[in-house]
């Protein structure tokens, strides 16, 4: 065959050979799409609960209305066919203040609407929620495949307040909010309150609780209410929220994961919300409470392996991703996005700092250090006064000239 003829020979089957190939790819294309639309709307199934009444949030939101003893968390083999627990015995020293903190912190409520008894608000996920997601299996979990204090695992930094080396049985912190930038999809801003034990290794359990930005679970840019645990090291166990059985919920006017409204504003109004983590010494099971006795749920005792007992340290702060997607430190701010020196209404807080003892006691810290991963992209300063007792100063902008 001459040369002449088989140039076109060759040019006429790479075009037969790429129109088929692209048929084939559309073909099997349109598979993936349905088996993975399936795998959605399975799952879907699984964490959605039928609901007697269904809110519309101002924030685009749905809160669905679901019988308490029908949540996630009694899709769990040990709690089917059981009811929520009545309340605990709270701490000594937990002192009620006399103008009660209101529930009404979150955007939906703003709505007029409102959950009837025996039924908690659950925020519905949706199709798009778990199409975000990197994974359908991963949806709803922080992914850290090694977790040490005193490092950073997977581009998570930390400016946090701990304490360690003693025996805690809970914890309590007011946590000022805001609305901090988060720079892509896949990263989140959180503050909140850990309750570890175990080793900083395959069995570490964690209980916590607080506030976070993160567009790739919510969808967008607003500070929400949130609880997360896990007893694997954030392997295979554990979500936030209620987005697998797990923590059960006995509150009718907090949704988990909703959006909080007001938050602070630089050199403005500063807002912040109270939160208490303790062990239940009757049942053992760990109780979250908001504002002042305003219970919101527990993690029931059996979930765990080292916290079944008591916890070995506890932590208060901020935490980010840094996945340098654009080559260089992320933007993503800690906090209210401004370093601890600022001070109050610029620098985020946390104050009234406290832990629970083996007594059931409420008692102040009297060991806490601080620590920052990053000192250069967010920073911690803690102190002690009359009006707050242990607090600290704590966050940044993330990338700047000291921090590439």
């Amino acid at each position: 065959m001459s040369r002449t003829i088989l140039v076109p020979f060759l040019l006429l089957l790479l075009m037969v050979c790429h129109v088929a190939c692209s048929f084939e790819n559309q073909t099997f294309r349109p598979l993936e799409e349905l088996r993975k639309l399936r795998t959605i709307r399975n799952h879907l199934q699984q964490i959605n609960k039928p609901s007697v009444k269904t809110i519309q949030s101002p924030d685009g939101d749905i809160i669905d209305c679901v019988v308490s003893h029908r949540q996630p968390a009694f899709d769990h083999p040990l709690l089917r066919g059981q009811k929520p627990l009545d309340p605990p015995e709270r701490p000594k020293g937990h002192k009620s203040k006399s103008e009660k903190m209101s529930e009404n912190f979150q955007v939906w409520s703003f709505s007029g609407e409102s959950c009837p008894e025996g039924t908690i608000p659950i925020r519905r996920t949706t199709e798009n929620d778990l199409l975000r997601a990197s994974s359908v299996t991963t949806f709803g979990r922080k992914l850290i495949t090694s977790f040490r204090r005193d490092t950073t695992g997977d581009g998570h930094e930390h400016a946090v307040g701990y304490v360690s080396g003693d025996q805690y049985y809970g914890a309590k912190a007011s946590i000022n909010v805001w609305a901090p930038l988060v720079e892509n999809q896949y990263e989140f801003s959180l503050s909140q309150i850990w309750v570890i034990s175990g080793s900083f290794g395959d069995d570490l359990n964690t209980i916590e609780a607080g506030w976070q930005v993160s567009p790739e679970l919510y969808g967008d840019s607003f500070p929400r209410f949130f609880t997360y645990w896990t007893t694997d090291a954030y392997q295979a166990t554990g979500c936030y929220n209620l987005l697998c059985s797990g923590f059960v919920q006995v509150n009718n006017k907090i949704a988990i994961g909703a959006a909080i409204s007001p938050t602070s504003s630089y050199n403005g109004g500063q807002f912040d919300i109270s939160l208490l983590i303790w062990k239940d010494p009757k049942h053992g099971n760990w109780w979250l409470e908001f504002g002042s006795g305003v219970l919101v749920g527990y993690w029931p005792s059996f979930l765990f392996s080292h916290l079944g007992d008591h916890a070995s340290m506890v932590q208060f702060g901020g935490e980010v991703v840094n996945s340098r997607s654009s080559g260089s430190h992320t933007s993503t701010q800690m906090g209210s996005g401004h370093f601890a020196e600022e001070g109050f209404a610029k620098a985020s807080y946390f104050r009234n700092l406290q832990v629970v003892d083996w007594d059931n006691n409420l008692i102040p810290l009297n060991n806490l250090k601080v620590l920052a991963d990053h000192p250069n992209c967010y920073d911690i300063q803690g102190g002690i006064n009359n009006v707050w007792g242990n607090y600290f100063y704590y966050g940044g902008p993330g990338r700047n000239i000291k921090c590439p």
